[in-house]
């Protein structure tokens, strides 16, 4: 049957009890609203109402040939088996006047339908819900090591490429946005976030010797609160290799010390030993007094060296503190940022799933 066109049956149907029947079949193409904002979750109810304008009910009447509940639950007529899935036909019957004097008949469907969503939840939560589980586990990552930042701006460009590829697969329409469409945006804006909070905490752990001390608060809030009020352990895996480093220095320190001392003592004995063979040798003789022996130059220059070498460890280990203490802070904040941006997503999570949940049932 064309669209819009009747054709031709020269056949008329007349029972035993006078009932004539003439068929008419035609293919009507008729569009409706769509309300896409619980898509690919939608149900959507498109109504088809015939009616005569030019004649009254006494003319043409209106009237089904089956019980409004048997053709509710008929579904052996709807052909496509595709995207869409039929529920149900509500029929209504109805007269009405205009001037109260000729009345006319309407008869009204409503056509409900709801989408298949299997294939946009492959093709489109799917690897959403991928990507962003790479990106909370992204935060396992050391944040000193600079690789998270790496991580997460591939993810970023990933999934804005992720955005122009299925830009095609959502339905477009000026009415209004479908919720997917929001998803995806703060999926985005979630992954923005994360990467905010990487460079924060990478710039907070980068180079932190050359940074000044912690001040005061900090540490008062960071790392003396934070940890009590949300139950986090202190984590000295970040600074093995600081106290690694400390303490070779500390045992070059011991053994410089130790070094000088004994080529400090060598040299007083040698000096001890001259003394006495001079006094030995004749400045008793004379009546004189022993002569003090001068401090000989190379005693000068260790004494120097050590002092440098002292003053360069305190320094280090004054720098090193500083760059524990900062490391600790940039622990604390990273686990308490990565806590609140998990808790975050999953009550996004939570939500959306809940009520697409409820809109595919229902």
């Amino acid at each position: 049957v064309d669209v819009g066109k009747s054709p031709d049956i020269p056949y008329v149907y007349v029972t035993h009890s006078g009932l004539v029947r003439n068929y008419k079949p035609i293919q009507v193409v008729t569009a409706c609203t769509l309300n896409i904002y619980n898509f690919p979750f939608d149900v959507q109810n498109c109504s088809l109402t015939f009616q005569s304008w030019l004649h009254t009910i006494n003319d043409i009447n209106i009237t089904l040939m089956r019980s409004p509940e048997e053709l509710r639950e008929d579904k052996s007529l709807f052909m496509n088996q595709g995207e869409w899935e039929l529920l149900h036909i509500l029929s209504k019957y109805k007269s009405f006047s205009l001037d109260n004097d000729d009345y006319y008949a309407e008869m009204k469907f409503h056509v409900v339908i709801r989408r298949r969503p299997l294939f946009y939840t492959v093709n489109l939560l799917l690897p959403s819900i991928f990507l962003m589980v790479m990106d909370v586990v992204g935060f396992y990552l050391p944040p000193d090591s600079g690789e998270r930042v790496s991580f997460k701006i591939t993810l970023l460009l990933g999934y804005s490429v992720f955005l122009i590829v299925v830009s095609d697969t959502l339905p477009a329409t000026a009415i209004g946005t479908p919720l997917i469409g929001v998803y995806f945006v703060v999926c985005m804006a979630l992954l923005v976030i994360s990467l905010t909070e990487t460079v924060l905490i990478v710039r907070l752990v980068h180079k932190q010797d050359m940074q000044p001390p912690v001040p005061h608060w900090v540490k008062y809030l960071v790392l003396e609160r934070a940890p009590v009020l949300f139950c986090i352990h202190r984590k000295h895996r970040f600074c093995s290799r600081l106290t690694s480093q400390t303490s070779d220095l500390e045992h070059y320190r011991d053994s410089s010390y130790g070094t000088a001392q004994c080529t400090h003592h060598h040299t007083c004995d040698i000096g001890r030993r001259l003394s006495h063979h001079d006094r030995e040798g004749g400045l008793l003789g004379l009546g004189l007094p022993p002569a003090r022996e001068p401090t000989p130059p190379i005693m000068d220059n260790i004494l120097q060296e050590v002092t440098s070498i002292r003053h360069f460890l305190e320094k280090r280990d004054r720098c090193r503190d500083v760059a524990k203490e900062w490391l600790q802070v940039g622990y604390v904040l990273d686990v308490l940022l990565f806590r609140v941006y998990l808790v975050a997503m999953v009550a996004y999570s939570i939500t959306l799933g809940t009520l697409w949940s409820v809109w595919q049932v229902a």
